[in-house]
């Protein structure tokens, strides 16, 4: 036997049972799930990374849980429900993929000999994204319709730094090349060495760090843009780099029965130029 989306929906609806459910579950809002939602999509991604696909399909299935909790409290407040979720999925989808689906239809099919090119799917793709945002209303009547609207607000800031930048460069707005990004980084750089000596000294505001540090990364995805890099991912392997030779510090200590909290950073430092010396050589 094997249970389906529709044996999962029913679970769903039992566990949200006001008087036999659970009592975790009957208790959770939109809201309140958010966080749970975040962590589990970042459980499937570290074990894609990791290669380990047994758990990348157990993380899959948790993942899903939150779309059929989400969908099921949904249904409770009278707002969507799970068929409507993929009903709305599959139709956006297909309008996006004129080019997979040329009359609008599952059905429909493209001819083979006669596909359009990757700059043409890539204009189509953002025209019908610019088309369906401009049918959405603005949040409220103060509020007016940006060519930023739609980027999610609640993205890691530097996703959605690149995000923004990218938005803004399908409307001229953008360097024209990498060297005044280049230009730029080492301006922000001299402005937060001034706001953090002026903090320091007490004639500045400490926000003013913030502020010029902000600046700084902007401008360091900016970078990662032009030299088409992706800089979360970046970041995330010189992670795991600073992990591995940091690690490796603490096994050679170990090895010689030292203890690393009891070295000094010149010690420290000189076995981690050893670890990065293996790691060329």
């Amino acid at each position: 036997m094997s249970y389906s989306i529709d044996d999962l929906k029913t679970l769903m609806a039992r566990l949200r049972e006001p008087d036999t459910g659970c009592p975790w579950d009957t208790k959770q809002t939109f809201a309140s799930i958010v966080p749970h939602t975040i962590e589990e999509a970042y459980e499937v991604a570290d074990a894609i990374e990791q290669g380990d696909y047994p758990h990348v399909k157990d993380e899959l299935g948790d993942l899903l849980f939150q779309v059929i909790f989400y969908a099921r409290m949904g249904q409770e407040e009278g707002h969507f429900d799970f068929d409507g979720i993929v009903d709305n999925l599959v139709r956006k989808l297909v309008r996006r993929h004129p080019h997979v689906f040329p009359e609008g239809t599952l059905e429909s099919r493209i001819d083979p000999e006669n596909r359009p090119t990757e700059a043409w799917i890539k204009e189509s793709w953002e025209r019908i994204k610019e088309e369906e945002r401009a049918q959405k209303p603005a949040p409220d009547a103060d509020t007016s319709v940006s060519r930023l609207d739609g980027i999610a607000r609640t993205l890691p800031a530097m996703a959605r730094a690149e995000k923004l930048q990218r938005r803004a460069t399908r409307h001229g707005f953008d360097w024209p090349d990498i060297g005044p990004v280049f230009d730029k980084l080492h301006e922000e750089i001299d402005e937060l060495k001034e706001a953090w000596q002026a903090a320091e000294d007490g004639t500045g505001e400490r926000d003013a760090v913030e502020d010029e540090l902000g600046d700084l990364l902007f401008v360091c995805v900016n970078l990662a843009r032009f030299m088409k890099v992706n800089p979360e991912q970046a970041l995330k392997r010189t992670n795991r780099k600073f992990e591995m030779r940091f690690r490796a510090i603490e096994e050679i200590l170990a090895a010689e029965g030292r203890d690393m909290d009891e070295e000094s950073l010149e010690a420290l430092d000189a076995i981690w130029q050893r670890v990065k010396g293996v790691e060329k050589g």
